[in-house]
């Protein structure tokens, strides 16, 4: 059967199997398709060839050369192949083909993605700043994705699924401009990956990895094992994204549309679920937060939303993908303690995982249908109600197990492990871990501006550390920024003295240690600051907010 005939030959509805029955799942629209010469289909892929090159035209792009040359370079790499795929179309008389389909699992996937990018951005100025780069991505994506399907078949779909790809991966890892090069060549590795690497799964040949995923965590790990993380901006990424007010419940609402016509809630749910029960359990045992400032990291919660979810490299059945969920956050848990186990960066632990579950959806779906699990599958206790309607009971229930977190502050901006006091008795304590993630919140502080952080850090080092540089560093620090005990504490060390002083916080260290883990604070009002003190529970705060709040 020709490529052209397959496609139409293709049943309107795809089939999802559950509790080992087929059943209907979302209808896509058949595709349009034109016939076209070997000149008039690949013209298009040279357009986006053209339009690749004439991001070198932009100022931003011009001032790097480094980030000129990845542009140049990709485009004239895809233009080679472009001339060379229609040499040898014309050589054959190829008659290639133009599908166009536009998917629902494409469109609302980008939509969802963009809404995080544009109120990200209105908190974290690089993102609109680079928001050419992704555009540059998306351009050359699409010429990859067509070149690589007419190389291997006579027809092309055109839609929306690049779009997709390229967000999800500009969510979780940008390489910088000397080396954005390398970001060409993850979005080209992604495109291949689901061309090259497929596999039979019940009667279907399709792609085995997550697009996005695999060219992230191939990525990661050649970052880990180079030790080269300082060339992307992973790290920003993956604590910025926390900046935005209330960002875990627009995460959650966005997530919505794509649950309730992908039925992918389950996977989400259960990965929410498990990682938070640990984390409880974590505190119980040990007084202080596995992640520190939050139960869930807000970058894995975003990847357990718009990452591992895709429905095509997921389980079928219902209780598969609730044990794939799980599997997801119990191997976050783990890749984070190993990574920081190791002193490498720990934001690569919600990508390195996604392949690896990608090529065990076989045997999770093997495990779930056995006759040990089989009691416990979800649709057998629903048989009577609809994929539709039982995707509505997952929403359901994950929208109280969503607002319960919430009250309890499992999600959400007031988590108590943003916040220094709590770390203060946490070392006072002498909680594991507790005195060295303050003294890194104390000197995070200082270098943003705190006197008082830096006088607070300084003690800490020559006391606890006995690291006289580093103290005499951050005293010195502290009285420039006008907290006279820091320069007090500079002068007594310099002339021998081993014993300082600590004073409480000023009015102008608040707006920069009340922030905690969030964004900036826009209202600095002395009554705002006190009451945010208060609720966090620095020493003194709460009659300091009834003064002013009786003024």
């Amino acid at each position: 059967m020709s490529a052209v005939s397959a496609s139409r030959a293709r049943p309107k509805r795809d089939q999802v199997k559950a509790s080992g029955k087929s059943v209907p799942a979302v209808q896509s629209p058949a595709p349009s398709s034109r016939h076209l010469t070997p000149l008039g289909a690949l013209s298009l892929p040279f357009v986006f060839t053209l339009a690749l090159a004439a991001f070198g035209l932009l100022a931003p792009v011009r001032q790097n050369v480094h980030l000129l040359w990845a542009f140049l370079g990709a485009a004239a790499a895809v233009a080679a192949w472009n001339v060379m795929l229609l040499v040898s179309a014309r050589r054959n008389r190829r008659t290639l083909t133009l599908a166009i389909e536009l998917r629902k699992q494409h469109y609302l996937q980008a939509c969802a993605q963009l809404s995080v990018f544009v109120y990200w951005g209105l908190y974290w100025s690089p993102v609109y700043a680079s928001a050419y780069l992704i555009a540059g991505q998306l351009v050359f994506a699409y010429a990859f994705d067509m070149l690589l399907s007419w190389s291997r078949r006579d027809t092309y779909v055109l839609g929306f699924a690049p779009v997709p790809v390229i967000f999800s991966i500009n969510l979780f890892l940008w390489f910088k401009p000397d080396w954005f090069y390398l970001q060409f060549l993850m979005v080209a590795l992604g495109f291949a990956a689901k061309e090259l690497i497929r596999w039979d799964k019940e009667g279907r040949r399709t792609h085995i990895f997550n697009p996005s995923s695999f060219p992230l965590a191939v990525f990661s790990l050649g970052l880990l094992l180079a030790g080269r993380s300082d060339i992307t901006w992973g790290p920003e990424i993956a604590s910025t994204q926390f900046y935005p007010p209330h960002i875990y419940l627009m995460l959650f609402l966005i997530g919505l549309p794509g649950q309730f016509f992908f039925g992918v809630t389950s996977m989400t749910m259960a990965a929410v679920v498990v990682m938070y029960l640990f984390g409880l359990v974590y505190f119980a045992l040990t007084g202080i937060y596995f992640f520190f400032d939050s139960y869930i990291p807000i970058a894995v919660f975003l990847g357990m939303h718009l990452l591992f979810t895709d429905p095509s490299t997921s389980p079928r059945t219902e209780l598969g993908r609730l044990i794939f969920g799980a599997l997801y956050g119990l191997s976050t848990v783990l890749l984070y303690q190993l990574l920081a186990s190791a002193g490498m960066p720990t934001f690569y632990d919600k990508l390195l995982q996604v392949p690896i579950l990608n090529l065990s959806i076989k045997a999770i779906d093997r495990v779930a249908r056995s006759e040990v699990l089989k009691v416990f599958d979800p649709a057998a206790l629903c048989r009577w109600l609809k994929p539709r309607q039982r995707n509505l009971a997952y929403m359901s229930v994950w929208a109280i197990v969503f607002g319960v977190m919430s009250a309890l502050d499992g999600v959400g901006d007031g988590h108590r492990g943003q916040f220094v006091p709590f770390w203060q008795q946490a070392c006072a304590e002498a909680r594991q871990y507790a005195c060295p993630y303050l003294a890194d919140m104390q000197q995070t502080h200082c270098v943003r501006g705190s006197g008082w952080s830096c006088n607070d850090f300084g003690v800490s080092a020559a006391e606890r550390n006995f690291d006289f540089a580093a103290a005499e560093e951050s005293f010195q620090r502290g009285c420039e920024l006008g907290f006279p005990t820091s320069c007090m504490n500079r002068d007594r060390l310099s002339g021998g003295g081993r014993t300082f002083e600590r004073a409480p916080p000023t009015l102008n260290d608040y707006p920069i240690i009340l922030r905690g883990t969030k964004g900036p604070i826009s209202d600095r009002t002395p009554s705002t600051l006190y009451a945010r003190a208060c609720e966090q529970g620095w020493p003194g705060a709460c009659g300091a907010a009834a003064m002013n709040g009786s003024r």
